[in-house]
């Protein structure tokens, strides 16, 4: 028997696996700590910090994962990013998208 013949029940699994929906109400919980520089409603009262409210998701995740790998550096957040984890970001980037 041909050896993809094994591979096909894989497939199957991997094809049929609906991948979790971030998770807002989550995200916004997490937050709180991210609020002190990045504002309660995602929008920074200092200049100096972003704004996340209404940022693309796709983005934030990425920056998010970047502070965490440490291929985007920046001493404030990068403690903070350490503490998170992957549905953690996930569900931070899903809370700020869908700010205005």
């Amino acid at each position: 028997m041909p050896k993809w013949v094994y591979t096909l029940p894989l497939l199957a699994l991997a094809w049929g696996h609906q991948a979790k929906a971030a998770d807002i109400d989550a995200g916004k919980a997490k937050s709180v700590v991210c609020a002190a520089c990045h504002g309660a409603d995602g929008k920074a009262s200092v200049p100096t910090y972003p704004h996340l409210a209404g940022q693309n998701q796709a983005y934030l995740l990425k920056q998010m994962k970047a502070f965490k790998e440490g291929s985007r550096t920046e001493p404030l957040m990068v403690p903070f990013m350490a503490m998170l984890t992957e549905a953690d970001m996930e569900n931070l980037a899903a809370y700020y998208a869908s700010l205005k």
